[in-house]
Formats: C-alpha cells, structure tokens, sequence
C-alpha cells in the first residue's frame, strides 16, 4: 500500500521536533449541495527543524511516533513571509525609542 501524500500549513511550531500541520478541503454538502471549508489537522515530525510558523509544507504518511503522530515532514515547499520580515528587522527586540524632554 502506498503512503499517502499532502500538502498544507503549519499552523503550531511550539513543540520541539513537532508540527501542527492543516491540511484545507472543499465538501459538498450531501443535502444542499453548497461546498464547505473543512480541514484535517496531522501532527508531523519535524527531525531538524526546518518548518516554522506559517509555512507550507509537504509531508508523508508514517509509521506512529507516539500517540498523535504519524506523519513526517519531506520538505519545506514555501517558507512564511512573516517569519522572514521578523528575520529582517531584528524581532523589535531591544529598541527603546527616546522621547524628547521639554524644558
């Protein structure tokens, strides 16, 4: 049997070595026929580190690493834009605007 293929996004990078990674899908409703946004959330193992917050990546199906997880990261296919301008500025950490006094 194959293993299975997805593509999605990492919406959680706060546990070490593990992604939350949503994968987005359209149903049909079975009734009204309208198509709905539903999702799939993976838990994926992420052995360097390498996805972050935000960024779409490839994963593939596994044998179960602990309860939750079975699947492992392949590769990062776009890295976040957000997470390269915070890269860019610096974060905002340890800039203190002065204000000037009157006097």
């Amino acid at each position: 049997m194959p293993k299975r293929v997805a593509i999605g996004t990492v919406t959680s990078d706060k546990m070490q070595k593990t992604r939350r990674v949503e994968i987005p899908r359209l149903v049909r409703h079975p009734k009204y026929g309208k198509y709905v946004r539903r999702r799939t959330i993976c838990y994926v193992h992420d052995e360097n580190g390498t996805s972050a917050l935000g960024d779409k990546v490839e994963i593939v199906e596994a044998p179960p690493r602990s309860k939750m997880k079975r699947w492992e990261l392949v590769r990062v296919v776009t890295k976040s834009r957000a997470s390269d301008v915070a890269a860019l500025t610096g974060g905002g950490e340890g800039e203190v605007d002065s204000v000037p006094t009157q006097e």
